[in-house]
């Protein structure tokens, strides 16, 4: 009986360390593991002992992509710890920072590490090579959501102008006014790239995903709301330990999360976009329809279209804010610390992020909790993979090993986030005193 290796000891084009091994006899498949072997970076462990204030700046080195998301979910559960409750101009404020995030993240994710698997190329240079305009595009828009990013965060990388309360800084109302040429560029061309990825050759792969993702009544879930599934599942952001778990597998430096019945689910756009395709604008939901997307989609290659859709609503969002925006009098609320526990979700571009912090009655950090979203779906890529690679063993090995990749990219996991803790357990076999 035949037998089939398909081994990537280095996935490229994801940020972090990672690979892929998955092994065949005949038409049977009888292992899959996506291994992620980046060390541990121990964030929740160094967070002990530090002032609760310290957490969004700390968090936010988690990850150089989606640092916002970390000083979100920071910030939501030290207010929940406080019971803090900011103004609508903060809250506001955070909307749009959060928005340049998922525009510049996206961005990078569509054309830089995605699209070289959908048009053939090892990668983003060579894809440019044929694509000039194409690359230089993807530049413009993700510039646009940096600058966003920069006026209210500081810089674009790792900001420093989020606190617990609010900012440091309000920006101006001229400040915010300057961005809004490059935002109207930006949300036309998010429009033609969700038209373009829709034209990509992709394969017909539908799953029956359990999907969970923040919700809010009122708008397209970003930094705020309930986290909610597409079976029944609705519960506020500190209920999320009795209805999740972490597990951890032998071959990952990183956790796996599971719902409570050891089942898999998938976080992120794909997530986001069935679960709450009614707040879309109309005009989001237009383009999304010009794109071939229904209101409810289960092939996961098309998460590609629907980031393009989420950029699409990010510069909208981001422009409906500035246009109505005033500079609060005062930038954030103070508070003083007590003994309590607090917790925070927000959507980063990859998905649900959720924090949980324990802090004492002087400020200090007792107990700190991250699961970020390439955690949570960690198991479902390899169950993914399980469905979707028997009916393509009789591929070249090269091509193979290409589509698979290439599913990985649809989630685009960011293994640097994934592997901030490692429970480890070492056991040791007892020898004799001679040994």
């Amino acid at each position: 009986m035949t037998t089939k290796t398909i081994r990537v000891d280095y996935l490229a084009r994801v940020e972090g360390e990672g690979s892929l091994l998955i092994r065949a006899k005949g038409t049977r498949l009888t292992d899959v593991k996506f291994k992620i072997f980046e060390p541990p970076r121990f964030f929740e462990a160094f967070l002990r002992g530090r002032d609760y204030r310290e957490a969004p700046d700390i968090t936010a080195r988690i990850c150089g992509i989606c640092p916002v998301a970390y000083q979100m979910s920071a910030v939501n559960a030290m207010e929940d710890a406080l019971a803090i409750s900011v103004n609508d101009h903060i809250r506001d404020l955070r909307r749009l920072l959060y928005c340049g995030e998922w525009i510049e993240s996206h961005a990078l994710h569509v054309f830089m590490l995605h699209a070289p698997n959908f048009l053939g190329y090892a990668d983003a240079i060579r894809m440019a090579q044929d694509h000039p305009e194409l690359v230089a595009d993807a530049l413009r828009l993700k510039k646009a959501g940096n600058e966003i990013m920069r006026v209210i965060g500081g810089r674009e990388i790792h900001p420093i102008n989020v606190r617990v309360g609010g900012f440091y800084r309000a920006p101006s109302k001229s400040e915010l006014a300057a961005l809004t040429g490059e935002l109207e560029w930006a949300r036309q061309k998010a429009r033609d790239a969700a038209l373009w990825a829709a034209t990509l050759p992709m394969p017909d792969f539908k799953q029956d995903y359990l999907f969970a993702s923040l919700r809010h009544e009122e708008e397209y879930a970003i930094a705020q709301g309930r986290i909610v599934s597409n079976q029944g599942l609705d519960i506020p952001s500190p209920s999320y330990n009795q209805h999740f778990h972490e597990q951890q597998v032998d071959y990952s430096n990183a956790l796996q999360s599971v719902t409570r019945e050891g089942r898999s689910y998938l976080a992120g756009p794909l997530a986001r976009y069935n679960l709450n395709y009614d707040k879309l604008s109309s005009d989001a939901q237009g383009v999304a329809k010009e794109a071939g997307l229904g209101p409810t989609e289960l092939n996961g290659f098309k998460s590609i279209i629907v980031r393009c859709v989420e950029i699409f609503y990010a510069c909208e969002e981001a422009l409906r804010i500035i246009h109505q925006y005033e500079r609060p009098d005062r930038p954030f609320v103070e508070a003083a610390p007590v003994e309590s526990e607090g917790h925070g979700c927000t959507e980063a571009p990859r998905g649900l992020l959720y924090h949980r912090y324990r802090i004492a009655g002087d400020g200090s950090i007792l107990e700190a909790q991250i699961v970020p979203p390439t955690s949570q779906n960690q198991k479902a890529i390899e169950e993914e993979l399980w469905d979707f690679v028997p009916p393509r063993l009789g591929l070249p090995k090269d091509e193979l090993t290409r589509q698979c990749e290439q599913l990985i990219r649809n989630y685009d996991p960011c293994i640097s986030c994934a592997t901030h803790f490692l429970d480890l357990q070492l056991e040791q076999e007892k020898t004799g005193a001679s040994d």
